[in-house]
């Protein structure tokens, strides 16, 4: 077996988005107002930074002001400011336009801006790589490194050219070793490496579980005319019936619209399509209006941290820290994470900072846990931590009501005095005879699509001979039980037709197909037996997002 090779830096911090670029620039940028030199990297499993990134996006610069002051002066992809902003319910054929003053004033979106979030860390990469931090893109982190005391020592990046049956190709390079004096994991929601960490560290012991939605996003050209730079869409209702979600439609820059529709993996009925739902959505007449004479450009997927306050692990352990989606900043009602992740990833980067300056290393940054706890983040987030449980729990219309109630409450000062807890979606499933099958229409090729055409256009790729990245810890549960009891839930709930059970000589197996592979993670949530653990593919392999 080939040594690997290592190289050492201050921080190493895994994934390139807005709380891993935020962290970089910040200790970059203490480095350089102390007068010394601090060494950091960032690896990026995605082909470039911003490949894997999926958001709606609107954007809350509160972060951005306080990391780059001056950033309206350096041509920045934030140039489309909300100007308009709609909450509607749907029926089947109808909605219905929450008035704006029903909702708290921090809903309203005022000063925000909607953008490409993968633009956005592109632009922030820039920023970094200007102040000297070193990013490998194309690098995926697929090994905790620890010393000796067990703390973190650093990562390993995956092995290239292995074939799918473990040999070496002729190609074949080991992976390196990066050791860092304090290593920040910035994986997004449901990191491979992050639940690593809160198992053997015990991380989650104090919090809630974690909870999730699937966001499903496309990107159109539309008709001129039907354009409006600014306009911010979301809306509720149909057409979840007893899961619960919404759309949203953001009028971006160029005459395109983001699109997309979430669903709380929450949901009961195996026979459930988040996929097909969002394709239903859109033939609601009011969204369909805005998308016809349009084209589709772009498709993706990602899981999306619901869980709020409660569900926020520990976040600081021996040699390392969680920061941005890694530990579940995401405001839900607000549908905005980027600027909390980024302040986290700011508090934790001035926390080693500090640490370095005093030449400690490897010990655990209780200064970022304290400071990210008493910052306006946890505010922010304690002031909306019973939405999601209490919509979970009462239904889109009664529990929206009373997470409404509670908003306002808490903008008063007052509010629900508990907090609510949560239950890990993957036990909600109910058994297929409990329930009814759901059929779904057959898409148009117009406005609606099927999976594959829709994978195509996230420009997905893998090297097909490396090893399945979507591994089954039993590979007997899917067709012993997940199919049985469940009608195999892993061919609806995938987003990228990567699971299919077929049928050879008479038996039934599940069929893997990763190539198609969208990165979204919900396979590994959802599946009822936690059968499923989803790793990091080659480096570079999964979606290249242009422009999401």
């Amino acid at each position: 077996m080939a040594e690997r090779e290592s190289m050492p830096y201050d921080v190493v911090i895994v994934g390139a988005g807005p709380a891993g670029l935020a962290a970089a620039i910040r200790l970059k940028q203490l480095a350089n107002e102390a007068g010394r030199e601090l060494s950091v990297c960032i690896l990026e499993k995605g082909s470039e930074v911003g490949a894997h990134i999926l958001s709606g996006a609107v954007v809350d610069p509160r972060a951005l002001d306080e990391l780059i002051p001056n950033w309206r002066d350096l041509d920045s992809p934030l140039t489309v400011p909300v100007t308009e902003n709609h909450h509607w319910v749907l029926t089947a054929k109808k909605k219905y336009a929450l008035p704006h003053l029903m909702t708290p004033p921090f809903m309203h979106n005022k000063g925000t801006y909607t953008l490409s979030l993968g633009n956005l860390c592109r632009w922030l990469a820039g920023q970094a790589e200007a102040l000297g931090v070193e990013i490998f893109p194309g690098f995926a982190a697929a090994e905790l490194l620890f010393n000796e005391d067990g703390s973190v020592k650093g990562v390993a990046t995956g092995d290239m050219g292995v074939a799918r049956d473990g040999t070496h190709k002729p190609d074949y390079q080991p992976g390196m070793e990066l050791h860092g004096r304090y290593t920040f994991f910035a994986e997004g929601a449901r990191g491979h490496l992050t639940k690593e960490l809160k198992r053997i560290f015990q991380l989650d012991r104090d919090s809630q579980p974690q909870v999730y939605g699937i966001g499903l996003k496309e990107l159109w050209d539309i008709d001129p005319d039907k354009h409006a730079p600014g306009r911010v869409i979301h809306t509720q209702g149909w057409p979840l019936d007893d899961a619960w979600g919404g759309g949203f439609l953001y009028h971006q820059a160029n005459n395109q619209v983001a699109l997309g529709f979430v669903v709380a993996l929450n949901y009961r009925n195996p026979y459930l399509s988040p996929f097909e739902e969002f394709q239903r959505w859109k033939q609601h007449p009011a969204i369909r209006a805005v998308l016809e004479g349009g084209r589709r450009v772009s498709y993706g997927a990602r899981a999306i941290n619901e869980g709020g306050w409660q569900a926020v692990p520990t976040l600081a352990f021996p040699g390392g820290a969680l920061i941005g989606c890694s530990a579940g900043f995401v405001n839900v009602p607000r549908i905005k994470g980027s600027h909390t992740a980024m302040k986290s990833g700011m508090l934790a980067a001035e926390a080693a900072f500090a640490a370095i300056a005093a030449d400690r290393s490897g010990d655990t940054l209780s200064a970022y846990e304290d400071n990210l706890r008493a910052s306006w983040v946890a505010d922010e987030l304690k002031t909306v931590r019973n939405v999601e449980p209490l919509v979970a729990r009462f239904g889109g219309t009664m529990g929206t009501f009373l997470a409404g109630l509670d908003m306002w409450m808490r903008t008063l000062r007052i509010g629900l005095p508990f907090t609510l807890r949560h239950h890990p979606d993957n036990e909600s499933l109910y058994r297929k005879d409990l329930v009814r099958p759901i059929e779904y229409p057959k898409p148009d090729g117009v406005i609606s699509f099927d999976r594959l055409s829709s994978v195509f256009i996230s420009n997905t790729n893998h090297e097909e001979d490396q090893p399945v990245h979507l591994t089954l810890k039993d590979a007997g549960v899917p067709t012993e039980v997940n199919l049985p009891l469940y009608a195999g839930p892993e061919q609806r709930y995938c987003p990228a037709g990567v699971y299919e059970f077929v049928e050879e000589g008479g038996a039934v197996r599940l069929q893997i197909n990763a190539q198609n592979c969208v990165h979204c993670k919900t396979c590994d949530i959802k599946d009822p037996t936690q059968n499923i653990n989803w790793v990091v593919p080659e480096g570079g392999g999964g979606p290249n997002y242009p422009n999401m």
